[in-house]
């Protein structure tokens, strides 16, 4: 469902935000998720009455004019404003449909850098230097209080129960500061991993919820399957047979430095974006494959021409070079490794994929249409050229491979040469 510009919506606060959330927005959020993403959070809120409660009624139209961008670009925004956790949308469909907006605030400094998908991901966009940065500014500064006695009063100190009469009063729909979990599809099943760990090195019934939140997340910013995370479980358990947590973070993150050559994975895409994709209702041969380029990832997609074989790190390397360093879709990835493979005897060469990547890139190849259309001809062209190149000759002297009669010279002809090679 695509937006249109006559599609009203409105804007809801299910929080309490301050001007903390907006240092938090910009120095934590920002970094992963763009300046357009945050400049319509942003936007949204300032459209609240006095009372911060709701907005009045807007349409989509209003809001193109105001931002200066185009609706892609404010459906785009607002997906990325969703995933990581600080919009909820609604739409009541009909002749003009009608969303409704809801605004969440942003997790705390603490909550932020003790989230592996969250610290990770801003780590990777900013570096290791600005990271530093960020996190001292967010720091409490530590006192010696070693000389100091604490002599703060306690409730009962300075009030005490009196007759009082009996009330009852809902507080549920009582303002608070309401934030929203990220939410991740499971990759791996904890249960089972968790299974085929021995009783007497894990106890099962110290695996709380905050416990397998931490390993969900672990396993989807990291891509570790069962296998990988049974044994990180493993090289991370305490004394008392419980998983430590400060340990498996530490023990995820160097295991995935060290097969990846010390780098640290980023958000991407995890397939091509929905309003890059072709519309649906073409039944044809090249409509399916295109949808099977736009719903697979790189990664899965690499998976499939390898027979289910694991890619290679050189492999997942070029993967992260297109997605990350030359910013390709991932549909148009899916084509340029099906493109390469097929030309190159099912090999994914690097500096190949180089050099049609920075020339696709060049030509702002954003669609899997569009990628297919000049694989193709690059195809077509190359197929052309193999084909002149063959059936081209050299130029040969006109006695080449000629059968040439030979006959014995006379005594007056060997006389005459002999006096021509003597002058």
């Amino acid at each position: 469902m695509h937006i249109l510009p006559a599609d009203t919506y409105t804007v809801l606060n299910k929080t309490i935000l301050n001007d903390q959330d907006r240092k938090l927005l910009v120095m934590l959020y920002q970094p992963i998720i763009g300046t357009t993403s945050i400049n319509l959070y942003f936007t949204l809120w300032s459209y609240l009455d006095k009372t911060e409660l709701f907005s009045e009624e807007w349409t989509h139209h209003h809001l193109m004019t105001s931002m200066r961008i185009k609706l892609i670009e404010i459906e785009e925004a607002r997906k990325k404003l969703e995933a990581i956790g600080l919009l909820r949308t609604y739409l009541k469909q009909g002749n003009i449909n009608q969303y409704i907006y809801e605004l969440y605030s942003p997790v705390g400094a603490y909550e932020f850098f003790n989230n592996p998908v969250l610290s990770i991901s801003l780590y990777n966009n900013i570096g290791v230097t600005e990271y530093e940065k960020i996190l001292e500014y967010f720091k409490m500064p530590r006192l010696n209080l070693k000389e100091y006695t604490d002599i703060t009063s306690c409730f009962s100190d300075v009030f005490e129960a009196t007759d009082m009469h009996y009330f009852e009063s809902s507080i549920e729909d009582i303002r608070r500061t309401n934030s929203r979990k990220l939410e991740l599809n499971a990759k791996i099943d904890i249960t089972t991993i968790i299974s085929m760990i021995p009783e007497e090195m894990l106890n099962s019934k110290s695996i709380t919820k905050e416990t397998k939140e931490l390993l969900y997340r672990l396993s989807f910013i990291y891509n570790y399957n069962d296998d990988e995370m049974r044994e990180l479980i493993r090289n991370s358990l305490s004394d008392k047979r419980t998983i430590d947590k400060v340990l498996l973070k530490k023990n995820a993150r160097k295991f995935y430095q060290f097969e990846h050559s010390g780098k640290l994975p980023s958000l991407l895409y995890r397939n091509q974006p929905e309003y890059l994709r072709k519309p649906m209702g073409d039944n044809s041969k090249k409509a399916k494959i295109i949808y099977q380029f736009e719903t697979t990832t790189p990664y899965d997609f690499l998976l499939s021409k390898y027979n289910g074989a694991k890619p290679t790190k050189n492999d997942v390397t070029i993967l992260e070079y297109l997605l990350v360093d030359m910013n390709l879709n991932p549909g148009v990835v899916n084509v340029l490794v099906d493109y390469v493979l097929k030309i190159n005897n099912n090999k994914l060469i690097r500096s190949f994929v180089e050099v049609i990547a920075s020339q696709w890139a060049k030509s702002k190849v954003e669609t899997v249409d569009s990628a297919m259309s000049l694989a193709e001809k690059e195809y077509k062209n190359r197929k052309n050229y193999e084909t002149k190149t063959v059936s081209k000759k050299e130029s040969k002297p006109t006695w080449f491979n000629q059968e040439i009669e030979s006959s014995k010279a006379s005594l007056e002809e060997q006389k005459e040469m002999e006096k021509l090679l003597s002058r």
